[in-house]
């Protein structure tokens, strides 16, 4: 099983879809989360959220999510999820223009998220916020849009994309089953 923590985008139910076509999923609102609920999955997918982390006091979100820090399991955050892995690793968050429409993502180096997919792929984006890639992290794809489009921690299996791979279409199917296949390793 895998679980969702639906951080409140409009775009969580898809995510939810799709994993379940490959593994039973289980969703958890991020505020109403408990650490117990960690028991008995295989991977844990962090969505989007309609906030900007560079205007909300995020420590109640980050307090929520401090046991990525320590997890021994796999966890993808999306857009949201992804800048909040970065800042519980120290990175910083910046401001960039708007970008609501899809970018060409190139991957740089290999990653298990990546596989089967070009070096170049459309994703959807929705966003006007970046990360810095932290201390412990690859940088893995950049887009002309956003430097930091995905990271990965380099000896745990935690990975970070800034697009939104739920509503990508056809290539963003194969991330999110890609991230499936990491978990039932």
């Amino acid at each position: 099983m895998i679980l969702v923590i639906d951080c409140g985008s409009n775009k969580t139910k898809y995510i939810e879809q799709i994993i379940d076509e490959f593994i039973d999923v289980r969703s958890a609102k991020l505020l109403d989360f408990t650490e117990n609920e960690l028991e008995n999955v295989k991977g844990v997918v962090i969505s989007g959220a309609p906030l900007l982390v560079t205007e909300v006091d995020t420590s109640p979100y980050l307090n929520k999510l401090s046991w990525v820090k320590t997890a021994d399991l796999p966890i993808l955050g999306i857009c949201f999820g992804h800048q909040m892995i970065g800042l519980l690793h120290d990175a910083f968050a910046s401001r960039m223009k708007e970008d609501r429409s899809w970018q060409t993502v190139e991957a740089f180096i290999e990653s298990p998220i990546f596989n089967r997919l070009p070096d170049e792929v459309e994703m959807m984006e929705d966003h006007c916020e970046t990360i810095s890639v932290p201390a412990g992290f690859e940088l893995v794809a950049s887009s002309d849009a956003c430097v930091n489009e995905a990271m990965q921690h380099t000896s745990k299996p935690i990975y970070g994309v800034q697009f939104h791979p739920e509503v990508s279409g056809n290539h963003g199917r194969v991330l999110l089953e890609n991230f499936v296949n990491v978990c039932l390793q």
